[in-house]
């Protein structure tokens, strides 16, 4: 059994089970994957994937149990090399991010300046896309830090992180009646066309739980993963729009206007995940305190060090976290 099998076997399992499109990413030959796939599933007398013809049509159940050893195994190589890479040049290497639209777009763009400025050798990478996404990119180690707000809870993989709490904010075009009101309620809100995220996006659950807990059913009329699209169809007067607070910029929005939502819904944390077991370099934890200062290296440390949920729970308790 070679290293090289495995990650073959792993970066097909991963390109939809095309051999050719792993070829290409892995800069190899379509027919020397498709060989030592087979030369491994010999040695190990057992198939790893089922095939139709030439063609691979799905992971075999002996094929799941080998492939999850087979991630075990090359992220633990991958933790190799990142110690070999501490020890010879610790401001030389790569950071990889999944995150979510509202994350890229609004709250990591200074703590990205800063750190590019501080390792200018070292490549960061970002990944976007839904927070289940997320999770399992950075579940599978195929990235190194998730930071989402939902999602996260449902990987056991991940250690969790809390960063900032944050809250809601309804637009509406200047002039709508929504402005005229000296307190906004759920039910005011709800009287109006909705224009908000996707399901399972950025909070979106604590916005269905406030609706519900009042026994409200909300006309959400359109959805999107992204603040910036939900802003463009409330001037296009679909509906009203509720984003994260921070989405809303004063002077790119000058003509919407912003209504507090904090008292209608419960705020949200958003978290940094990072799979268990994963060594983290010099500035990674650099990076991790520069987005969230509480999280100091002491701090992530402990968290490592007891990585239950419970435990985690335990350690965050008396931590105040920033509002935005």
């Amino acid at each position: 059994m070679k290293l090289q099998q495995l990650r073959y076997i792993w970066e097909v399992a991963h390109h939809d089970l095309n051999v050719s499109a792993t070829a290409q990413s892995l800069y190899t030959s379509q027919p020397g994957i498709s060989k030592q796939i087979r030369l491994l599933e010999d040695e190990l007398g057992v198939e790893i994937f089922a095939r139709s013809g030439k063609h691979l049509t799905h992971v075999t159940p002996a094929g799941e149990a080998i492939l999850q050893t087979a991630g075990e195994v090359l992220r633990k190589v991958e933790s190799i090399k990142q110690v070999a890479q501490e020890y010879s040049n610790e401001k030389k290497g790569s950071l990889s991010i999944a995150t979510t639209h509202t994350q890229a777009r609004y709250a990591l763009p200074a703590t990205i300046r800063s750190f590019i400025e501080r390792y200018p050798d070292v490549s960061l990478h970002m990944h976007q896309g839904t927070p289940m996404q997320i999770s399992e990119l950075a579940a599978d180690g195929t990235v190194d830090f998730a930071i989402a707000t939902e999602a996260l809870e449902l990987f056991s993989d991940l250690i969790m992180m809390p960063c900032y709490r944050w809250n809601r904010c309804v637009l509406v075009p200047r002039g709508h009646p929504l402005t005229k009101l000296a307190e906004l309620t759920l039910e005011d809100v709800a009287a109006h066309p909705l224009v908000t995220y996707v399901f399972g996006f950025t909070g979106r659950s604590r916005l269905d739980e406030a609706f519900l807990a009042r026994g409200l059913v909300p006309r959400v009329v359109f959805t999107a993963t992204d603040a910036d699209v939900i802003k463009t169809y409330v001037r296009l007067g679909l509906g009203i729009g509720i984003v994260a607070a921070m989405a809303h910029d004063e002077q790119a929005d000058s003509d919407l206007v912003a209504l507090d939502a904090s008292a209608l819904f419960a705020s949200s944390v958003t978290k940094i995940g990072c799979r268990r077991g994963t060594f983290l370099r010099g500035y990674m934890y650099d990076f991790i305190e520069d987005f969230a200062p509480h999280l100091t290296r002491d701090v992530v440390r402990e968290a490592f060090a007891h990585p239950g949920k419970t435990e985690l729970d335990e350690l965050f308790a008396d931590i105040e976290l920033p509002v935005y």
